[in-house]
């Protein structure tokens, strides 16, 4: 399944760089640096660093929320244990939580 739908994007990408093969001149504005590089891998070259930024923003999304659920799941087990040790209902370290009428 992987090879079907990356056969045509990669089929895509060498035609990309074939058809685009003049000569552009990269520079960084404040000094005077410039590279001249194909036109294909200035494009290229670009999106591959902005999947990159892109790709670090969700994972360090992804930590946050692996972190928050790993203490969510920490305080489940902790209640868990409470509850199972016979803690009354509604006292948590020594204070009282609402506990909600039974519907």
């Amino acid at each position: 399944m992987r090879l079907v739908i990356s056969a045509p994007f990669l089929l895509l990408l060498v035609l990309f760089a074939l058809s685009n093969t003049a000569p552009v001149a990269l520079g960084l504005w404040p000094t005077s640096l410039a590279v001249r590089l194909p036109l294909s891998l200035a494009v290229l070259a670009g999106m591959a660093i902005a999947f990159l930024a892109g790709a670090l923003l969700v994972w360090g999304e992804t930590l946050r929320q692996r972190r928050r659920a790993r203490r969510a799941e920490a305080r489940v087990r902790l209640l868990e244990a409470r509850l199972s040790a016979g803690v009354p209902q509604g006292t948590f370290q020594g204070t009282a939580l609402p506990i909600a009428p039974p519907e």
